[in-house]
């Protein structure tokens, strides 16, 4: 299959599955652009499996956000989370797997598809583990000192989220080996030969990207909470006293009570991704 009609069928799909998810309120309108833009050259560039598992990242996080959303509301009521997905949220958990299937797209090597299984599993480690974690029976723990802290903080860890991260790692993993064996039998039906406008990159030796995954979600995960706990900004609400990530709350400015006004939540997400990338991407040139 050619990369324009491939194109094509990643801006038929991703727009349909944004357009859904904008209905159910998880994504902005912009959140839609995003979406769009990263599915569409994920898809295009990558392959199917490449395409698939972006999709099978961002169906399981939206199933795990909308799961008991109440309780969770009210568990981190301390806390003020963001609400649906915008644009920025989505090239950051998506931006660094886009990049690498362009680069194999122009560049064929299989360390790309390694370092894309890790961007995503980061990204599905981090999102597992944060609306996991948060219904943990047990407090959180900061990473940097242990100490307890609110549920929602950010840097805060728990056993439950920790072990939803490594699951949410190897859901991505499997899924995209899966995947991979699936376009590659099905191409191999078709006698189709590998071009410059046809081609999917996969991993060369199989079944090492399920251990990769989880190698690179759990290192993503890990600096998410670092960053988290150490140099993002995070603001506190004069109004209602709530703890906030973002600038504004309850319609004015919040004061910074830590981190660094330029490391935002999208920032430490993108970093987390990049971070899971080279960490995957790296061991398979090991292997």
């Amino acid at each position: 299959m050619s990369l324009p009609i491939r194109l094509a069928l990643g801006l038929v799909l991703s727009l349909g599955i944004a357009l859904v998810a904008c209905r159910q309120r998880s994504l902005t309108r912009s959140g839609v652009a995003g979406a769009v833009l990263t599915g569409t050259l994920t898809l295009g560039c990558g392959g199917w499996a490449w395409g698939l598992a972006l999709i099978a990242f961002f169906v399981s996080s939206n199933l795990f956000t909308r799961w008991r959303r109440e309780r969770k509301a009210t568990l981190a009521g301390t806390f003020a989370k963001g609400g649906r997905r915008d644009l920025f949220q989505a090239l950051a958990n998506g931006g660094v797997g886009t990049i690498l299937a362009v680069l194999a797209a122009a560049l064929p090597r299989p360390a790309w598809a390694a370092a894309f299984v890790g961007a995503l599993a980061a990204a599905t480690a981090d999102t597992w583990a944060t609306e996991v974690g948060v219904l943990s029976p047990t407090p959180p723990r900061l990473i940097t000192t242990g100490k307890q802290v609110p549920a929602g903080t950010s840097g805060g860890i728990t056993l439950q989220g920790n072990l939803a991260a490594a699951g949410g790692a190897l859901f991505l993993g499997t899924c995209f080996y899966l995947l991979t064996l699936a376009e590659s039998a099905i191409g191999a039906a078709m006698e189709v030969q590998a071009g410059p406008g046809s081609h999917s990159v996969t991993p060369a030796s199989g079944w090492p990207v399920v251990p990769l995954a989880l190698l690179g979600g759990l290192a993503g995960s890990a600096l998410d909470s670092l960053l988290g706990a150490t140099l993002q900004g995070i603001y506190r609400c004069p109004r209602c006293g709530k703890e906030t990530e973002h600038r504004e709350h309850c319609g004015g400015p919040a004061m910074r009570v830590r981190g660094r006004p330029w490391l935002t939540n999208d920032g430490v997400n993108f970093l987390a991704t990049l971070s899971g990338a080279v960490v995957a991407g790296a061991t398979s040139l090991l292997l």
